[in-house]
This record gives structure tokens, C-alpha cells and sequence, in this order.
């Protein structure tokens, strides 16, 4: 069979749809990109409790820890939202800094009688049940607790917040260190939800994905995954929610980079 010889001009044309259906072809999605139509949100993790939400030209940050450093690379927060008063959430070092560059802070009493007076004087108190408006963003609190027999010490009810906030028109959800109570279980028309998994303090994989099942966001990241034996089965989660309800989206993000 005799070669095939195309002109210049058919070289020329041939490139041309090849690149043409390169270009054409769809772009993976960032996991880390919250499309809505009112503009986007990013997801920013920073470590294991520790992250940071961008719309626009807003950043709000939930248990801000580990210093100023963490944060240089990223806008100037607007908000802080403190879950409890644990060490891996409640960071008043951290809190400092950023409301120095003008961070207003939200926080359950607990959280609030541990600080000093300057970072009081910028923190508005939640309790659970509770909603307020800061810097324009509407957060409500949420119950965090423990309610298995053994864990119920380390978080008690009312002591700390979940909370809901509305990016963009999205209703995100943090859920703090809390176990599959109510209180989640029965939230409503969540876009986007972060949940813990690592015993002994919060939940077992699968109580996760149990709580998540009944909650029905239409985004769930796993976050603070880390327990004294290393880190949880999130893949294992992820199968568990998929499995339960195919609607359910589960990403996942580096929350644990090396040091």
C-alpha cells in the first residue's frame, strides 16, 4: 500500500483540530472551588481543624492556629469563627495577629472568658442556636458534642460551636468536633459540609458517613482526621457515602502537609 502524502496545507489542518480538541476538552474541576452563581468560594485547607474560606474579597478563617505564618501567602481574614476551646481550634497567639490586621472574631462563651480583653473586644459571642451577622456574613451556631458513653467529657453540649455560615448563596457547614448528633443530622439545605472523623474525640468513619447520609449536603469534605493512631479511613468514608447516596459529593483535600 502506498504511503499516505498530505500537503503543508493538510499538515496545517490536521495540527489545527488536534489542538482545537485539546482546547475543547473539559478541564478537571479544582476539589478546593465551590462554584455558585453568585461567584465562587475556595477552600483553603491549612491543617488538620485549620482553614481558610475565600469569596471575592472576603476570607474568613475557622480555628485559626499555628501563627501568622500559616496565613502569609493569603488575603488579610475578615473573619475568624472559633469552634471550642481546645488548642488544635482556640489559638489566641494566632487571634491576635490577625485581628491586628483587622479580623472580627465569633466564638462561643467558653472561648470568649479565655481571652484577653483586646481579642473580646472584637469577638461576638455565640451560643449554640444562636445567629449573627459580622462583616456582612450570616453565621448561625450549631450544637457540637460528644454523646457516646466514654467521649461525653471531652465535648459537652453547649460548650462549643458548629457553625453554618452563607458564602455566595451557600449554606457551608463546619461542623467542629462533634459526633453525628441532631442537631447535624437535621440541618437543612446544606451546599457544602465539613466533618470530623478520629476517635477518640470525635467519630468513627462510619459514624460520619451515618450522620452525613441523614444530613444530605451536596458536598462533604472529611477534615480533622487525625487521632493518636495516625489517620482515619477517609477513602473508607468516602465508599460509605457514595454508597449510600450517589447525590452526595465527596472531595478531599490535603490536610496534613509535610513540615
Amino acid at each position: 500500500m502506498a504511503p499516505t502524502i498530505r500537503s503543508n496545507a493538510a499538515r496545517t489542518a490536521v495540527a489545527v483540530c488536534a489542538l482545537a480538541c485539546v482546547l475543547a476538552a473539559p478541564l478537571a474541576a479544582d476539589p478546593a472551588v465551590l462554584v455558585s452563581e453568585r461567584g465562587d468560594v475556595t477552600v483553603h485547607p491549612i491543617e488538620h481543624a485549620t482553614l481558610l474560606l475565600t469569596a471575592g474579597e472576603l476570607a474568613i478563617a475557622v480555628d485559626p492556629t499555628g501563627g501568622a505564618a500559616r496565613f502569609a501567602s493569603h488575603p488579610d481574614v475578615d473573619l475568624a469563627l472559633v469552634t471550642h476551646v481546645h488548642g488544635d481550634h482556640f489559638d489566641a497567639e494566632t487571634l491576635r495577629v490577625l485581628s491586628g490586621r483587622g479580623a472580627r472574631i465569633v466564638a462561643p462563651a467558653a472561648v470568649a472568658e479565655a481571652m484577653d480583653e483586646a481579642l473580646r473586644a472584637v469577638t461576638t459571642v455565640l451560643a449554640n442556636g444562636e445567629t449573627g451577622t459580622v462583616v456582612g456574613v450570616a453565621v448561625e451556631a450549631v450544637p457540637m458534642y460528644n454523646i457516646t458513653e466514654g467521649r461525653r467529657d471531652r465535648h459537652p453540649k453547649g460548650r462549643g460551636n458548629g457553625y453554618v455560615l452563607t458564602l455566595q448563596g451557600l449554606r457551608i457547614y463546619v461542623a467542629g468536633d462533634t459526633e453525628g448528633v441532631p442537631e447535624m443530622r437535621s440541618l437543612a439545605d446544606i451546599d457544602v459540609a465539613f466533618v470530623p472523623m478520629n476517635l477518640p474525640y470525635t467519630m468513627s468513619v462510619e459514624q460520619a458517613a451515618d450522620a452525613v447520609l441523614d444530613m444530605k449536603p451536596r458536598i462533604v469534605f472529611p477534615y480533622h482526621y487525625r487521632g493518636p493512631d495516625g489517620l482515619a479511613d477517609v477513602g473508607r468514608f468516602a465508599d460509605l457515602v457514595r454508597a449510600g447516596d450517589a447525590g452526595v459529593e465527596v472531595r478531599q483535600l490535603d490536610w496534613y502537609p509535610p513540615r
